[in-house]
């Protein structure tokens, strides 16, 4: 039976509302304008993921510290960043269906912004010596620069094989929430075996978080996500990938012509869409993501159980559960 994020959260529920509060803290400033942006952003948060997956795993691997709430903090204000540059890159007008940053101040401020963020980030760790945490956090950062950058370059030819694709979701996705288990586990103080476990739990997590991302593109369901987007946005996608792989030359060529040029025109999208549930894409996605699923469970029932691990293993399984 799945958990309800209440449930879920339940083992860290004051450590979760202490954390909103020094978050708080570390995101003031003496800029009025940059206070007032601070403010926005913090109030416009999500399911507070990244923050209850660091707070879980240091909680299965040791014991929660001040060094934890400055972990997800850092994680926070370096993934924000992120997020807050690539509202710029996109042009995107909205973040989780509000105004984002640049549509509300202009991109120069934004960027700005973006740096900032990245700077109180460096600031607080440096500020406590957290050098471990930092360096799992920068190569995270690192490595979702270097997937965008190489999902970028091979769109260009719509030329993605099945390892390259899990490559890109490995960095761009998986190695934001594995960053999040290591940090988790290295402020409990565990050791390096362990924060290395955590850290391939939370890759397998994300590996199969960004597959369901995927699979939303091609569903029924209404969710938070428009039906057909990465195909408008000429995104190569594991059902896509494997749809592709089954089919004749000649489909093949169509399929990839429709994606290069008339992605634009919803009944063409619609043909994708038809052809990938046709073709086992769907089937064969949710498979690899289930998979994914069950390694990440299985490493997370090599520590001892406890209350943190049986949310932590719910959590694994509203990611998968989620409807957007």
């Amino acid at each position: 039976m799945s958990l309800s994020i209440n449930d879920i959260q339940a083992p860290i529920a004051s450590e979760m509302d202490a954390f909103e509060r020094k978050f708080r803290q570390f995101m003031k400033s003496e800029v009025m304008l940059l206070d007032q942006i601070m403010n926005y952003i913090v109030r416009r948060k999500g399911k507070q993921l990244r923050p209850m997956f660091v707070f879980l795993t240091a909680g299965v691997s040791g014991t929660i510290s001040e060094s934890t709430y400055r972990g997800a903090a850092l994680i926070e204000l370096l993934h924000t960043a992120t997020l807050v540059h690539d509202d710029v890159v996109d042009d995107s007008n909205y973040r989780r269906g509000f105004f984002s940053v640049n549509a509300l101040w202009k991109n120069k401020i934004a960027v700005l912004v973006g740096d900032y963020l990245l700077s109180r980030g460096l600031s607080l760790s440096m500020d406590n010596q957290d050098f471990s945490l930092l360096k799992i956090v920068s190569n995270a950062v690192r490595e979702v620069v270097e997937g965008e950058l190489l999902q970028m370059a091979k769109a260009r030819r719509l030329d993605i094989t099945e390892e390259v694709y899990f490559e890109i979701i490995r960095q761009k996705t998986a190695s934001l929430i594995s960053s999040c288990c290591a940090v988790g586990a290295q402020s409990a103080g565990a050791a390096d075996e362990l924060v290395e476990r955590m850290k391939q739990f939370g890759e397998k997590v994300g590996l199969a978080f960004q597959i369901k991302d995927d699979l939303f593109d091609f569903g029924d369901a209404e969710v938070g996500k428009p039906l057909g987007i990465d195909i408008k946005e000429k995104k190569m996608t594991l059902p896509l990938i494997h749809a592709l792989s089954q089919t004749t030359w000649s489909k093949k060529r169509n399929i990839i012509n429709i994606i290069r040029n008339h992605s634009d025109k919803p009944q063409k999208v619609a043909e994708v869409i038809q052809f990938v549930r046709e073709s086992g894409g769907i089937q064969y996605a949710t498979k690899a993501m289930q998979k994914h699923v069950d390694e990440a469970k299985a490493i997370l029932h090599s520590f001892p159980e406890s209350t943190y691990r049986t949310s932590l293993e719910g959590l694994v399984q509203f990611t998968i559960d989620r409807s957007k």
